[in-house]
């Protein structure tokens, strides 16, 4: 299956070639945005009257190399293609995010995460060079080093606003056939989080690696850690793509098997627990839905084919519920400090399950603030703090008022929030976090005309 995803240099070198001949097709200083069939983001998008640049010739992995744990991959190849990809040749990509459709190129310019990045980081940090397509037109390869340094340390987190990757190479790990987990339960969230710092320190729990580490908050008083460890063998294997559920079996198990595929998208299936809303989480339900369709793009089309016509909320207003407000965020809080956010936000928000996954940047030799679009803080321990539902708006509250209070909280704990969904930061404030100076800098430099919307205008708008 992997050699069949492998497009390889030719075919690539004439979507790249296609792709310029679109842009340069358009009249002069036009806006420019690309016409993608899916996406992962929950915020609004607006309809800027600008043609789409057909990018689906770019979507496949142009080759893999084994020995050298190489990907080079075209900028809207989606993860799960990527991973079929490359566990034919017994490797992975060192971060995966959980969703299937991810694209690698959105992972890196909007950011990603999952339970190898307490050793890995962060995706963008896996790159090695990328191949951009600017907003002035031209194809530049960024790396590390090199003249375009500033744009391969700005891309990320810049939301397109600097421009579409079109190519990226990429590092991979090896992996084992199966994943080995363990659910660890905490009674309280003092105890979970001392959990996961000793777990952060050793990497090592009962003389097994931690090689991936995420966890779950069901309550203030059910919490848990899932330690999981590569291995050759498993006496049995867990089967989530069907009628069982993964986040409940957390709860329900000590121990289990994954094979590794399953493992990298045990998540994806029901959306890690958003599906519940659909109703397929229903025993009755969930045997009338063919595997296929258990799966989170088909669930967010019809999230979003919700949101542009409103019919299911206006039949619930109709039945006297009030108007809900989305609160789907991620948030990055140092870990010394997400246990008093995980309270704060437990008592002050009705939104249950919350799942966390820690993170560090990787050692390197970029300097303090290696991305300046995300400025977490070398050396230092985040947990990625992730919940995604919606909450009612009490009279007297506004629309929003919710994801600004979170926004509060999380800025007063020297954390970041990722800019995937609704934000309703002021500008001064947002500049602050967001790159500021050093955006503005690099975006003058490649996208002089402003054909690109900024970063500001894509992540916030008009609120």
């Amino acid at each position: 299956m992997g050699a069949d995803l492998e497009v390889g240099w030719g075919r690539h070198t004439t979507a790249v070639a296609d792709l310029r001949a679109q842009l340069a097709a358009l009249p002069g200083h036009s806006p420019v945005r690309l016409a993608k069939r899916t996406s992962n983001l929950f915020r609004p998008r607006g309809d800027t009257g600008a043609p789409g640049l057909d990018v689906s010739a770019l979507g496949g992995v142009i080759e893999v190399d084994r020995r050298g744990r190489i990907a080079q991959v075209q900028g809207m190849c989606t993860y799960e293609d990527l991973v079929d990809a490359t566990l034919a040749h017994g490797l992975m990509p060192q971060v995966v995010p959980q969703l299937k459709t991810i694209t690698l190129g959105g992972a890196v310019t909007g950011l990603g995460i999952e339970s190898s990045s307490f050793r890995n980081g962060l995706p963008h940090e896996s790159v090695l060079e990328l191949d951009v397509l600017t907003g002035a037109g031209d194809i530049v390869t960024a790396a590390p080093d090199g003249p375009h340094e500033d744009l391969f340390r700005a891309f990320p987190n810049s939301y397109g606003s600097l421009g579409y990757s079109v190519r990226l190479a990429i590092a991979l790990e090896p992996v084992s056939a199966y994943v080995r987990l363990r659910h660890l339960r905490f009674p309280d969230l003092g105890a979970l989080l001392a959990g996961l710092e000793a777990l952060l320190r050793a990497r090592d729990l009962d003389g097994d690696r931690v090689d991936f580490l995420d966890g779950v908050v069901f309550s203030a008083t059910e919490s848990y850690l899932t330690v999981g460890t590569f291995s050759d063998a498993a006496p049995y294997v867990s089967d989530y793509t069907g009628r069982e559920i993964y986040y409940r079996s957390i709860q329900q198990r000590e121990t289990d098997y994954l094979s590794v595929r399953d493992y990298l998208w045990r998540w994806d299936t029901d959306w890690f627990w958003c599906s519940r809303a659909l109703y397929v989480q229903r025993p009755g339900v969930r045997r009338l839905v063919p595997r296929r369709y258990l799966r989170s793009d088909v669930y967010g089309r019809i999230i979003r084919f919700e949101n542009r016509h409103g019919w299911y909320a206006a039949l619930q207003q109709r039945r006297g519920a009030r108007p809900k407000e989305r609160v789907v965020q991620d948030v990055e809080i140092p870990l010394d400090r997400t246990e008093a956010f995980l309270k704060w936000f437990l008592d002050t928000v009705p939104i249950e399950p919350i799942w966390l996954c820690p993170l560090r940047l990787r050692d390197n030799d970029h300097g303090p603030r290696p991305w300046p679009l995300y400025p977490l803080r070398a050396g230092r321990d985040y947990v990625n703090v992730g919940f995604w539902s919606a909450v009612d708006i009490v009279p007297g509250a506004r629309a929003g008022d919710v994801n600004r209070a979170i926004e509060a909280v999380v800025a007063d704990l020297d954390g970041h929030k990722s800019l995937y969904s609704d934000s309703y930061y002021e500008s001064e404030a947002f500049w602050a976090l967001y790159g500021g100076e050093d955006y503005a800098r690099v975006k003058k430099l490649y996208d002089p005309d402003g054909r690109l919307p900024d970063l500001y205008a894509k992540a916030v708008g008009r609120r």
